[in-house]
C-alpha cells in the first residue's frame, strides 16, 4: 500500500526542513513491508529558496516527488495538482507551516484501515493565538453558509485529511476552475471522521492569509455552493416594490380624502430613500455580476494550474 502526502508550498524555506524532519519520523513508525510512503511538493509560485529545498529532499530521498508551478496559482490549485500526481492508495493534504500535526497521521491511518470509514479529516475546537477579529468573522462564516448551503462545512475544518482513493478520484472529476476545496469536499460526500485538535502555531515564517484574502476566499465559497444570494436580491427587489405600491395606494387615498395638504416636500429624507434605494440596485448588480464573471472564467477553459517542472516518476 501507498500512501501520499501532498504538501502545497508557498515561501516556506523556513518550515520545510522541520516538515521533512516530522514526516520522516511517520515514515519510520509506519512503514511495514506491504506500506511505503511518497512526499509531494507542490511549489507555488515561492519567492524563497523553497524550490532548491526541495529539489535537495528529491535528490536525497526517492520517496520525494514534486511539481513546480510556473507562478503563483494559489493553495487550492496547489491541491488540485497534488492530488493529480499522488499515486497512493491513501492520500493525505497539509499545510507545510506545521498547523497540520504530521503526528496525527498514524491515528488517521489505522482510522482508514478499519473500514468505518473513507475520509479522516481535522478539525480545530480552539482557534487559540489567532487574532480575535478573524476568529469572529471566521465563525460567522461557517454558520452563514452552512444556512445558505445543501451540504454542512464544519465549523474549525482544516484542509487537512486523509482519504481514500475512490475519494480523490470524486473530487478530480470536478474540474471547476474556481475551487473551494472545504466545499468540494463536503459535498462529494463519502463517509467521514473527525480527529479534533488543537489551534498550532506556524512553526517559522508568516501567513499567507490575509484578511482580505480571506474575505475573498469566503465569498468564492458562497458563490461556489449556493445561489442564495441571487435569491436574496430577488426577495429584497420584490419588498421594496411591494412597499412602494403600498406607499403609492396610501398618497391616493389621502389625496381623495383630504381635499386640501400643506405638506413640506421633504428633500431630505427623498434623497435618502433614493441612495438607498440605489445603493441596493448596485448591491444586486453585484451579486450577479460575480455569478456572471465566475460564469464567463469558467467558459474560458484555462487549465487549473501550469507547471515549469516536475519530478520524474
Amino acid at each position: 500500500m501507498l500512501i501520499s502526502l501532498i504538501i502545497p508550498c508557498y515561501n516556506e524555506e523556513g518550515s520545510l526542513p522541520i516538515l521533512y524532519e516530522a514526516l520522516c519520523d511517520v515514515r519510520r513508525s509506519e512503514t511495514t513491508a506491504d506500506r511505503c510512503f511518497e512526499f509531494i511538493f507542490v511549489n507555488d509560485g515561492s519567492r524563497d529558496k523553497t524550490a532548491d529545498i526541495i529539489r535537495d529532499l528529491a535528490g536525497n530521498d526517492k520517496s520525494v516527488k514534486y511539481v513546480f508551478f510556473s507562478r503563483n496559482f494559489g493553495k487550492e490549485a496547489a491541491m488540485y495538482a497534488g492530488m493529480q500526481k499522488a499515486k497512493g492508495d491513501y492520500i493525505a493534504i497539509l499545510d507545510a507551516d506545521m498547523q497540520d500535526p504530521p503526528s496525527l497521521i498514524p491515528q488517521m491511518i489505522n482510522d482508514l484501515d478499519s473500514g468505518e470509514c473513507d475520509i479522516v479529516a481535522a478539525r480545530r475546537v480552539t482557534r487559540k493565538g489567532e487574532p480575535k477579529i478573524r476568529s469572529f468573522f471566521a465563525r460567522r462564516f461557517y454558520r452563514l453558509i452552512n444556512r445558505m448551503c445543501d451540504i454542512e462545512i464544519a465549523d474549525g475544518a482544516r484542509d487537512f485529511r486523509l482519504m481514500k482513493r475512490e475519494v480523490v478520484d470524486a473530487i478530480l472529476s470536478l474540474s471547476e476552475r474556481q475551487r473551494f476545496s472545504k466545499g468540494i469536499f463536503a459535498w462529494v460526500g463519502f463517509r467521514t471522521k473527525w480527529v479534533e485538535h488543537e489551534n498550532v502555531e506556524r512553526v517559522a515564517g508568516e501567513t499567507k492569509w490575509s484578511f482580505w484574502k480571506l474575505f475573498k476566499y469566503a465569498i468564492d465559497g458562497i458563490v461556489a455552493f449556493t445561489t442564495a444570494p441571487l435569491r436574496l436580491a430577488t426577495y429584497a427587489g420584490f419588498g421594496f416594490a411591494l412597499a412602494g405600491f403600498i406607499y403609492l395606494i396610501y398618497y391616493f387615498i389621502r389625496a381623495i380624502v383630504q381635499t386640501i395638504y400643506n405638506d413640506v416636500p421633504g428633500y431630505p429624507s427623498l434623497l435618502c430613500f433614493i441612495l438607498f434605494i440605489g445603493g441596493l440596485i448596485l448591491m444586486c448588480l453585484g451579486i450577479l455580476g460575480e455569478y456572471i464573471g465566475r460564469t464567463y472564467i469558467e467558459t474560458k477553459g484555462r487549465p487549473i494550474y501550469i507547471s515549469s517542472e516536475e519530478s520524474k516518476d
